[in-house]
């Protein structure tokens, strides 16, 4: 071997011992510089409310590592008693544990030299965080004292600090609300976070591109249910996917549902409010401002996609319902009570089936109505009094076939800003047999369509709080109604069926003259009613119009029986009869539609 590369090899091993002893010396005496720093930064950043704890740290200079063991972040008890004192004390408080927390990669000489921290990756093994909140009022005003960012806390240590990515697997969060002495949980396992590109500088707090100093945080929450409070309803879901960078969330087989059946629902209620499962295999938001959200509790988003799933209501009238006022309670007049800003530009409906059921609390039967495959949008979905003030007008428009069979186009236009709640509806309704409506109204009337062909349905409504008006078209044939016993054996009234299709509905519109019924709805609101109550008994105001049945009709149909002594001993029974039903009948929607909720 030639000299001169003997005394290159002799140079490098001098420069590798060199630096090994350094590493071994500063890896042993910045060791307690490092915990001191450490302490401070915490102590600092979070006003002494917490401290750090940990059995074991192991500095590698050499290669830039760090490893922390068994470690807690935990807050002192003495010190949030203290901050309460003085109405400074936070909402919420945090104990975090974890096994290991591993720095790998950090640039000493760029510490030393820049006072500039740069990680290539940390990775928390297993972390459990407990989250306990404890309202206090003065927490909702604005404080005098300025909040430190976290770049203000650091600053005096450290210029910058970057880290390339945060991993954290296998996290266990737990909630805990503090409320009159009394603490209600849930708790959620097996969460993966992590967490690309994270800034710290005097500039990346207002940086647009970053959410939190980070340009990307991807959360993935597996299955996760939750019974809420009252012991009736249960929360679920099989997993949930956050994205900041592309704005995105997204939950996936999500369950509200009740924890018992109707039968033990409304035992254990002892009254008649509505019964609600629902379930949507995607629940997606798009474009949401995560920041809006986790600032202010504010759902700002361009779009929500709800797709496949089921809306489905129950009402039980064997049980008895408290009476109220639903004036000024309408859909859109709800959206403007809520106290926290929503702001979502569309909600995309994708096939949901919707029904609704009802027990009869005569006949002690269930019928129901079904709309299926419902798919469309709404539009300007908000409460937002500058966004309103340039359209007011919340709009939706929906399609699905209503007993899965008639195609049925509705839609919706409400004045946000309308001081009695205006709004407007329209739609039509394609052919279809109306025997399928048997499966609501026998179980609830005692009542059979014989036979009925459904054409077209048109209908071109206005409302508001007080009343609704507009035109009601409908055009059919051959509809006969069969009136039934109430043994249950489903055998016709044949008297009385004869009665009312003869001489109190048209079997057609156009009648038999040849004459064409247009309703003009102009119905007055029962305050009781609910929104989608008043709007059924609007329409059923058309639908009687167009039918031909009117009280002029039904007074015929008592001179009639009375035009001789013998007809109206034959008849009279069974023309109060006939008059009772329609009664009934026309007050149907007492039976028939939601209540409430």
């Amino acid at each position: 071997m030639k000299p001169i590369w003997k005394w290159i090899i002799g140079i490098v091993a001098v420069i590798i011992v060199g630096l090994s002893v350094t590493a071994w010396y500063l890896s042993r005496n910045w060791k307690p510089i490092l915990e001191e720093k450490l302490k401070e930064v915490i102590k600092n950043s979070t006003d002494s409310l917490y401290t750090l704890r940990y059995d074991k740290l192991d500095l590698n200079i050499a290669l830039g590592n760090v490893t922390l063991e068994n470690a807690v972040l935990s807050p002192d008890s003495n010190v949030y008693a203290e901050l309460e004192k003085v109405k400074e004390a936070p909402d919420n408080v945090y104990d975090i544990r974890l096994k290991s927390l591993k720095i790998k990669r950090f640039g000493i000489i760029n510490i030393l030299t820049n006072r500039k921290l740069n990680v290539k990756s940390i990775f928390l093994d297993a972390p459990n965080v407990h989250l306990t909140n404890k309202y206090h009022a003065y927490n909702d005003t604005l404080s005098a004292k300025p909040k430190k960012t976290l770049y203000e806390s650091v600053k005096d240590v450290l210029k910058s600090v970057n880290v390339q990515e945060i991993q954290m697997d296998d996290v266990a969060f737990k909630y805990s609300k503090l409320q009159d002495g009394k603490s209600s949980d849930f708790a959620v396992k097996d969460i993966d976070i992590k967490v690309h590109d994270v800034l710290i500088d005097e500039t990346s707090l207002s940086d647009t591109t970053r959410f939190y100093y980070t340009k990307m945080v991807e959360v993935i929450v597996p299955g996760f249910t939750y019974n809420l409070a009252g012991g009736l309803y249960s929360v679920k879901f099989d997993e949930l996917k956050i994205n900041t960078q592309d704005e995105n969330v997204l939950l996936t087989n999500v369950d509200y549902r009740p924890v018992m059946n109707k039968a033990a629902y409304f035992k254990k209620l002892g009254k008649n409010k509505t019964m609600a499962d629902l379930h949507f295999d995607t629940l997606r938001m798009e474009k949401l401002d995560f920041r809006a959200l986790l600032d202010n509790q504010q759902t700002v988003a361009k779009k929500v996609q709800i797709k496949n799933g089921y809306v489905k209501l129950y009402n039980d009238k064997r049980y008895p319902k408290s009476p109220k006022s639903h004036i000024g309670n309408g859909p859109h007049q709800q959206l403007l009570k809520v106290q926290k800003l929503i702001n979502i530009d569309s909600v995309f409906v994708e096939n949901i089936d919707v029904l609704y059921g009802e027990m009869s609390g005569k006949y002690y039967r269930e019928g129901v109505i079904t709309f299926d495959k419902a798919t469309g949008f709404l539009t300007n979905v908000t409460n937002d009094s500058a966004r309103l003030a340039k359209n007011k007008y919340l709009k939706a428009d929906l399609r699905a076939k209503i007993m899965n069979s008639g195609n049925l186009h509705a839609k919706f236009s409400f004045d946000m800003l309308s001081k009695n709640g205006f709004y407007t509806y329209s739609g039509d309704l394609k052919p279809m047999q109306a025997t399928s409506f048997n499966k609501i109204l026998t179980p609830l009337l005692n009542v059979g369509i014989g036979s009925g062909n459904i054409r077209s349905v048109r209908f071109n409504m206005e409302g508001n709080d007080y009343r609704s008006w507009g035109d009601f078209r409908f055009e059919y044939d051959n509809l006969k109604i069969n009136l039934l016993n109430n043994d249950g054996e489903r055998e016709k009234k044949k008297i009385l069926s004869f009665l009312v299709n003869q001489l109190v509905i048209n079997d057609s519109n156009p009648d038999a003259n040849e004459k064409y019924h247009i309703g003009k709805v102009n119905h007055k609101r029962v305050p009781e009613h609910t929104f989608f109550k008043n709007l059924w008994q609007s329409l059923l105001d058309g639908i009687k119009q167009t039918a031909g049945i009117s009280p002029e009709r039904e007074a015929r149909l008592m001179n009639s029986a009375q035009s001789a002594k013998k007809a109206v001993e034959e008849t009279k029974g069974s023309v109060k009869k006939t008059k009772g039903f329609f009664n009934k009948l026309f007050k149907k929607g007492e039976d028939k539609e939601t209540q409430d909720k």
